[in-house]
Parts: C-alpha cells; sequence; structure tokens
C-alpha cells in the first residue's frame, strides 16, 4: 500500500470512531548544537566543540582518516592567539607588583625598542603601529624573539604610536620579551608560576623547543600549509609552537581555558583594580579584523556584545589548523570556549562560530 493510502486509512478510522491520533512531539533545536552542524555541514569544517563548563556538543570527527569522534572538553588544542589574554594578565601582575608602570617605554626593557615611543600600554592595546613580523618569518627553522622583532622594525610603522589600533602579533612579542627582562625568569617560567600553577591548569603548557606534535588526547587539525598553499588543505597538526611564543604559543584544553576565564574574571589572578584596568582602558574595533559591532579591544582581552544584551570577555585564537573563540559573559551568564579543527576566520564560518558561542552564552541555563 502506498504511504498516501495508509494516510488516507488513518484520517478515516478517526473520523469514523473518534479516536485522536497523538501529534509527533518536536524536540527543541539546541541552538548551539545547530551552529556546530552549520560549521560543519555546510562551512567544511571536519570537527567542531563548544563546552560551557557543564555540557560538551560535537560535530564532525577528529580524525577525517579514521573517522575517529571528536575530542571533548580534555582535548588538547593549540591556543593560538588567546595565548594573548594570559601575556596580558602576567604583565599586569608586575604591574600590580610595583616592577613596572603601564606608560614606562617599552625601550627600557627590550633594547631594540629604545628610541621609538612606545609605552607598555600601547602594547597591550594593539596601538604601538609596530607592523606584523609573523608574514615575514621562515617558519622552516627556529628563530629568537629578537631576530622576529628586528624583521617587524625593519618595515615602516603602520601608524604612529598611539594614534590607531591594528592588531599586530609583534606587540605581545615584544611584551614576551618584557616579562623575560623584568622577571628574570623568561615569559614561559613566569605564566606557569602566576597563572598556571595557581589555576591548577595541569593540562596547559608550553611546547619545549623543537616540539611539533600535541602531548595528550587531540583532534587532527586541517588548513592550507603557508609554505605550500598549491596542496590544497592538508594535515597541519604537526607546528613549531614553541615558536609562536607569548603572541600565540600555548597549548590546553576547552576546560582549562574555560577555568583560566573564570580564575581570572573571578579575581584570583589579579586585584580588581588591575582587571578593571584591562577591560575598561579600551578601544572600538567593531567591523575591524574579525571583530563584529560594538566590539571593543582592551589589555589582551576584547568585549563582543550578546545578542540577549551585555558582553562577554575573552580572545580569538586562529592558526592555518583551527580557530579557537568564547569567554566569559556579564551577568553570570557563563563561560564558553568553542573550537574547531581548521581555520575559521572569515565568511559564514566565523559568523556559525560566534554565534555558537553567543548561543552557549543566551541560551536560558537550567
Amino acid at each position: 500500500m502506498h504511504r498516501t493510502s495508509i494516510a488516507t486509512a488513518v484520517l478515516l478510522a478517526t473520523a469514523v470512531i473518534g479516536v485522536s491520533v497523538p501529534e509527533a512531539v518536536a524536540r527543541p533545536v539546541d541552538p548551539v548544537q545547530r551552529q556546530l552542524d552549520l560549521l560543519v555541514n555546510s562551512d567544511g569544517v571536519p570537527g567542531a566543540l563548544a563546552y560551557d563548563g557543564r555540557a560538551t556538543r560535537t560535530a564532525g570527527v577528529a580524525d577525517r582518516e579514521t573517522g575517529r569522534a571528536m575530542v571533548d572538553e580534555r582535548g588538547r588544542i593549540r591556543l593560538a592567539s588567546d595565548t594573548k589574554a594570559f601575556t596580558a594578565t602576567a604583565v599586569m601582575r608586575l604591574v600590580a607588583d610595583g616592577r613596572i608602570r603601564l606608560d614606562d617605554n617599552a625601550g627600557r626593557y627590550v633594547p631594540q625598542l629604545a628610541g621609538r615611543r612606545i609605552t607598555v600600554r600601547q602594547l597591550l592595546k594593539q596601538t604601538s603601529g609596530l607592523p606584523e613580523y609573523t608574514a615575514l618569518v621562515d617558519w622552516t627553522r627556529p628563530g629568537t624573539s629578537e631576530e622576529y622583532l628586528a624583521l617587524a622594525l625593519a618595515e615602516k610603522p603602520v601608524f604612529d604610536p598611539g594614534s590607531d589600533w591594528g592588531y599586530s602579533n609583534t606587540n605581545y612579542l615584544a611584551l614576551g620579551m618584557v616579562i623575560d627582562k623584568v622577571s628574570g625568569v623568561g615569559f614561559r617560567a613566569y605564566i606557569e608560576h602566576t597563572i598556571l600553577r595557581p589555576l591548577h591548569l595541569d593540562d596547559t603548557y608550553w611546547p619545549a623547543p623543537g616540539e611539533l606534535s600535541l602531548r595528550g588526547p587531540h583532534a587532527r587539525n586541517y588548513g592550507i600549509h603557508p609554505a605550500a598553499p598549491e596542496a590544497g588543505r592538508v594535515d597541519v597538526t604537526e607546528l613549531p609552537g614553541y615558536e609562536f611564543g607569548a603572541s600565540g604559543g600555548l597549548v590546553s584544553t576547552p576546560k582549562d581555558l574555560n577555568a583560566f576565564w573564570d580564575g581570572l574574571f573571578g579575581g584570583r589572578l589579579l586585584p580588581h583594580w588591575a582587571l578593571h584596568q584591562m577591560t575598561r582602558d579600551t578601544t572600538a574595533i567593531g567591523g575591524r579584523d574579525v571583530y563584529p559591532a560594538g566590539s571593543r579591544y582592551g589589555y589582551g582581552l576584547a568585549s563582543i556584545p550578546l545578542s540577549c544584551g551585555g558582553v562577554y570577555w575573552g580572545h580569538g585564537g586562529d592558526l592555518p589548523g583551527n580557530s579557537v573563540g568564547g569567554g566569559r559573559a556579564t551577568a553570570g551568564r557563563g563561560t564558553v570556549t568553542v573550537y574547531t579543527t581548521t581555520w575559521a576566520a572569515e565568511g559564514d564560518s566565523l559568523r556559525h562560530l560566534q554565534a555558537a558561542v553567543d548561543a552557549a552564552l543566551c541560551t536560558r541555563r537550567r
């Protein structure tokens, strides 16, 4: 019997004997899962994840070849530019301890910047005008911070210090050198001592020199390799993470990253006035780089408006093989990390990633 015949028979039986046929109860659509599914099914992202402290939602796979299930909130991920929030927090720890001042000339701590009117505050706020160094580096061989900074300083400044805003990894490369000088132990050890250990971020680490792979459970990462763009999307899981330094070198997990945001904004890392300074001395950046209308940039932190009102504070991170978004929302709406296993920093993929963050923070919490 055809489907139409079956439906007709049911309707006739209902009319004759007065039996009602219960309607199917549609399950409500999870708005976060919907955005993750769009990333995978519409944008071609191999795998995506969202972790809000209570639940982990995933879409796609962790490995395209084996079809292995996507990792959970304990899977290792490269934080990329989310590292900047850790570096900025470490600088503010030094400020709070009276070891440096925000309006100190950066050349006081970084000899290569001597003679340039660039302050520590301008490095934090991305208002120094320093050119981007990452596009100038030969990533096939290791280099030093001094060598990388020299590449940027050989270029013409993008603008005069303090006259504009321009995102540049060079600012945080230089801040790492500031921490090196003032702490006496190097920025990696100082961040471990003042942030990672106090918050018990045991799955967060700095890659060792020459270390290319990720430790522990992790998804494979896919993207356009800058050294061979003609090959298309390839496996780029192995990268020289140590070389990304203070601007992008940390490896962590969604669980640990959420704990960092909660620890920072919960007052466990800095005195209140220092955190207030990081989030109040800001620049309007809506519509610039990857930031939507209404966004502002402070000290290694950005505020993004939420569709349900208020904002969330965090930072994004992008590499050829992954993107990370999220942070902690105002008004007690919670914390979330969204992660993709390929670069998702423009077009529909960026909108879907940002919408997943927004949905996780705005959905009514039960």
